[in-house]
């Protein structure tokens, strides 16, 4: 289908992820100039219109109604109207919704343009430390136990950084699952709090930083950034630890308020050791 000269365009709009200075004056002029903002929260984004003076009709754009949502806001743009398209932070369309209503745009021959800003994923892995020349983007891991593993066992041997969205609540079981598919000595970033007033980046191996998040409460939005299994890696670090290093690890588990036999449980499962001959080092201390 071919372009309609009467129809309107939707507007991609990236925002803020944190640090609300970071918005581009082509992002606040877009905005201001639109006739309607689709927004995944439509709070959110009222306040971000407030700081900046902007005052538009909103409509809301969230998962899993984006097929309802996206009729709308069609509707809308093939009657003339320009519409942007903003996320609660970031770039839409990125573990954000927006792909469905971008795909219906491009099938009605509607014009799609990108207004960029800040992006979680980009931030973190330029500042991680980590080997930048190639990565893979994953977002969130699956729920389920089962998708959760095969998505693991999917990147264990890709030779790219990875790097993954996580909620405090969900970051400890995280890391363990990382630790125990992708091996305990690769090397990873988390990135906490990106842009915002208590931003911090936090480096180690990820059975360390499994060690870590036990006696520390995870707060704040984390992205993940782990070493590939690559040459610049080292095959060591997909090898299981030394018994001595498990034993470490299931130390700090245990100081941290474990009992024994659960400290080496976890420790082995992160660390690829045998669970019976860490108990039988410990407990002879």
């Amino acid at each position: 289908m071919t372009e309609s000269e009467s129809c309107g365009k939707l507007y991609v709009v990236g925002t803020p992820i944190g640090n609300l200075s970071d918005f581009s004056p082509r992002g606040i002029e877009t905005l201001a100039r639109v006739d309607y903002i689709a927004a995944e929260d439509t709070r959110v984004t009222l306040r971000l219109l407030t700081h900046f003076g902007i005052k538009k009709p909103l409509l809301s754009y969230y998962k899993p109604h984006e097929a309802e949502k996206s009729a709308r806001i069609l509707q809308l743009l093939s009657e003339g109207n320009s519409v942007a398209l903003v996320s609660d932070a970031g770039m839409p369309c990125i573990s954000d919704p927006g792909v469905y209503l971008v795909q219906r745009c491009y099938e009605a021959g509607i014009p799609v343009e990108s207004v960029p800003c800040c992006n979680a994923a980009i931030t973190a892995v330029a500042i991680s430390g980590i080997d930048t020349s190639r990565f893979a983007f994953e977002g969130f891991l699956p729920v389920g136990k089962k998708e959760r593993r095969q998505r693991l066992e999917d990147v264990r041997a890709l030779p790219y950084t990875l790097i993954y969205y996580e909620a405090p609540h969900k970051l400890r079981q995280t890391l363990s699952d990382l630790s125990e598919t992708l091996g305990g000595g690769r090397n990873a970033a988390l990135c906490r709090e990106l842009t915002k007033l208590h931003e911090e980046v936090l480096r180690g191996t990820l059975a360390e930083l499994c060690a870590l998040y036990e006696q520390t409460e995870p707060r704040g939005e984390y992205v993940i950034v782990v070493e590939g299994c690559s040459a610049n890696a080292g095959e060591a670090q997909n090898e299981p630890m030394t018994l001595e290093q498990a034993a470490e690890l299931a130390r700090s588990y245990a100081e941290g308020g474990e009992k024994l036999s659960a400290a080496c449980k976890k420790a082995a499962q992160a660390a690829g050791v045998s669970r019976q001959e860490l108990y039988k080092l410990l407990s002879e201390e």
